[in-house]
């Protein structure tokens, strides 16, 4: 499937054992592949050029400057050039990292990404979003920077642990309210392919998220960013993606931009993944509320309102002017376990 963005288009391939096409997506004229994974990933790809390893640390804090550093530091040991390519093996964490050493090192690298996770398959892996975290939020330091081409091997995701798949799950829920139907009806390779092209046609028109379609992907995540920004909370992105998708519906009834029949829709297609959909034990609402007014969509001048992507009569739309005392109340009030 192809993402359309001019002269930086490129194919995404889905399907069981694509990532053993890796040597026919190589850009022409690479001589050397910097392979990237996490000790976990047990993978092997063949570039079908030289090629040579380099480790991330496990885990979301392998998602950080220090990372990046450390490995446009082992390219440039290795003698990485600017015409060879990063070929990224992993899930969100390792595309996002790897991805952003790819934009910065020798200002600009090509990368393949190769997805092993659901999670990467259907939203990480594609529309070239690279980044790490910082203590104070998630993503806030990164690049645009197109990868050559994705792979997304479904014959991989029958080794993932149960959440990390249930993780992917929570951004599929999230492509039913972008115009996705009956994902959970469809054999998983289809449904794969489904939220790919949903998100190449949201990413095409709006490739550096410039308030267009592409900012209505974030629906779910302002709230799931701040969980996980905190980080006293055991759930994974998608369970937290999940979370956030009961919140901004009930956020939108709030403000009556929706029902209470849409919001029981959110709770359905929630519930059918079998996902969480309330806050975690003891979480601080007062907290939550101050991360999300560092959420990257805040608008200048915003004095003091929270900005999210909401549902609304014409769909999902990015709502700027939504008060903190709003914000607060439906976390107090409608989203306790």
């Amino acid at each position: 499937m192809p993402v359309d963005l001019g002269e930086r288009s490129y194919n995404v391939l889905v399907g069981a054992g694509v990532r053993h096409r890796l040597c026919e997506v190589i850009p022409t004229g690479a001589a050397r592949a910097a392979i990237v994974a996490q000790p976990a990933t047990d993978f092997p790809v063949d570039a079908g050029i030289e090629q040579h390893t380099f480790l991330l640390d496990k885990g979301e804090e392998a998602k950080c400057m220090e990372s990046v550093e450390e490995l446009c530091r082992g390219f440039s040991r290795w003698g990485l050039t600017r015409g060879d390519v990063v070929v990224a093996v992993g899930g969100g964490v390792v595309t996002d990292t790897a991805g952003f050493a790819a934009a910065v090192y020798h200002r600009g690298v090509a990368v393949v990404h190769v997805s092993t996770t659901l999670l990467g398959m259907v939203d990480a892996a594609i529309g070239g979003k690279t980044g790490v975290n910082l203590p104070e939020g998630k993503n806030l330091v990164g690049a645009f920077w197109q990868p050559s081409a994705v792979l997304c091997d479904t014959e991989l995701l029958g080794t993932l642990p149960p959440r990390e798949y249930r993780s992917g799950l929570g951004e599929m829920a999230k492509y039913t309210f972008l115009g996705v139907d009956n994902l959970l009806d469809l054999p998983l390779d289809e449904a794969v392919a489904a939220c790919v092209r949903c998100k190449a046609d949201h990413v095409g028109p709006d490739e550096r998220d410039l308030r267009g379609r592409r900012a209505l992907l974030n629906y779910g995540h302002t709230l799931a960013h701040a969980l996980e920004t905190t980080g006293h909370y055991d759930l994974r992105h998608g369970e937290a993606v999940a979370v956030g998708l009961v919140y901004a519906a009930r956020l939108a009834r709030r403000l009556g931009r929706i029902d209470d029949g849409r919001v029981d829709e959110h709770l359905a297609v929630v519930g059918g993944y079998d996902l969480p959909h309330c806050l975690p034990d003891g979480a601080d609402v007062a907290e939550l509320v101050a991360v999300m007014g560092r959420d990257k969509k805040v608008e200048s001048g915003s004095g003091g309102h929270l900005t999210f992507v909401l549902d609304g009569p014409r769909g999902l739309e990015v709502v700027s002017d939504v008060g903190s005392a709003t914000a607060a109340a439906v976390l107090h009030e409608e989203m306790q376990p």
